[in-house]
């Protein structure tokens, strides 16, 4: 474990937060496009990305903790305080470059993942609204509110 290592997992989970970010742009492209059948095959790609992610963390917990002894850095350090303990160097300069990338992808997959989500609201919203404007029983409950049926719900349709 040194800091090569830990260099080499900060680059890969850059990737993934990358992909990510990719992942997050084909979903929004989806929602723009009105293409909500695939949405659901989106959202399972950046649940994986994410997994993938949770665990690249782990490994650069365990990365660290090598590096944090070595340099004199406390147990648990973060890369913020790993760049404060790094000797003079090459180093310093590599690992406060994979904190600017860090945190750069951080942010956008932030706003894009809130404008996502703004987007899938007014979808949900729109579609409620073109339900209850039909006038059309949805099942359960009347457009007042009211119960529409006095039976338990079924599970074979029996009016066939």
């Amino acid at each position: 474990m040194g800091s090569n290592e830990l260099s080499m997992q900060l680059w890969r989970e850059r990737e993934l937060l990358e992909l990510l970010l990719f992942k997050l742009e084909e979903e929004q492209l989806l929602l723009a496009a009105g293409k909500s059948r695939w949405i659901q095959f989106a959202s399972r790609e950046i649940e994986q990305v994410i997994e993938r992610l949770q665990a690249s963390g782990m490994a650069r917990v365990v990365e660290s903790e090598g590096v944090a002894e070595d340099w004199g850095a406390p147990e648990g350090a973060t890369l913020r305080e790993l760049i404060d303990h790094a000797p003079e160097g090459p180093w310093r300069e590599v690992f406060t470059e994979h904190l600017r990338a860090l945190t750069q992808l951080t942010a956008e997959i932030a706003q894009l993942r809130d404008a996502n989500e703004q987007q899938l609201r007014v979808a949900l919203r729109a579609t409620q609204e073109t339900v209850a404007s039909l006038g059309i029983d949805t099942g359960a409950y009347t457009n007042q509110g009211d119960r529409a049926r006095d039976d338990s719900a079924r599970i074979v349709d029996t009016r066939m």
